[in-house]
């Protein structure tokens, strides 16, 4: 009996990560892995379920491939540019930690206010920067996403649809670049959300932002690869 105890000991030790191996590690022997999400209403998951969330659906879909990951911190409000955010992030409690993995993604209503251009840029440079110091200064525990077209909305239908998607395309390939820069991961979810008329189940109730089905989408599109870097 004592050996077969050993035996079932050594067998749960051992786990992978892919969706489709077993999981065998009881997630309470692992490290609880802290995760902070930078925004706006992308982020926050604005007319949708808080549990429909990309970070929320991001956490689940990583603790179901074995990875111990809290309820994720939050920093992220309806209508926030670049430089709301980064003084939201110096006023909340969360700027004061240090975490495991952080995400990006704003600059819509830079875009959408009609901020400078090169504010921008300055602003989500100093907001990486951050993301990272935050992360412990490990860039690997970093990633973007990039900016959703909200022209392939109802909402966005109403709007200059052409203005909209060439401005967007211009925020992502500087959010892109400097990503690439600091060589951080970068997550293209826009093209995803392009597919906003063709399938209406992709966006929310509000017909502008993306539904739950749509930020699973995005967590489908991310899990794979951030596991492997918790698993490292």
């Amino acid at each position: 009996m004592h050996r077969l105890s050993v035996l079932l000991v050594l067998v749960l030790t051992w786990y992978a990560c892919g969706p489709r191996k077993v999981i065998q590690i009881a997630m309470e022997d692992q490290k609880e892995f802290k995760y902070l999400a930078l925004g706006d209403s992308y982020t926050i998951g604005e007319s949708v379920d808080p549990a429909k969330t990309f970070p929320e659906l991001l956490a689940n879909e990583l603790r179901s491939q074995g990875v111990n990951v809290k309820r994720p911190q939050i920093v992220a409000t309806t209508g926030w540019t670049t430089m709301d955010l980064y003084e939201g992030i110096l006023a909340a409690p969360a700027g004061e930690f240090e975490y495991d993995m952080v995400s990006l993604l704003i600059g819509v209503n830079d875009q959408y206010q009609g901020k400078p251009f090169d504010t921008y840029e300055e602003n989500f440079g100093k907001l990486l920067e951050t993301a990272i110091r935050l992360a412990g200064g490990e860039k690997d525990r970093v990633f973007i996403v990039s900016i959703p077209d909200y022209a392939y909305t109802p909402f966005g239908q109403k709007k200059d649809v052409s203005r909209i998607t060439r401005e967007i395309n211009a925020y992502n390939e500087t959010n892109r670049r400097i990503a690439g820069e600091n060589q951080v991961l970068y997550f293209d979810i826009t093209e995803i959300s392009r597919k906003g008329l063709s399938d209406p189940s992709l966006v929310a109730t509000d017909e502008l932002h993306p539904s739950g089905k749509m930020y699973q989408e995005w967590v489908d599109l991310m899990a794979e690869t951030i596991c492997d870097r918790f698993k490292r």
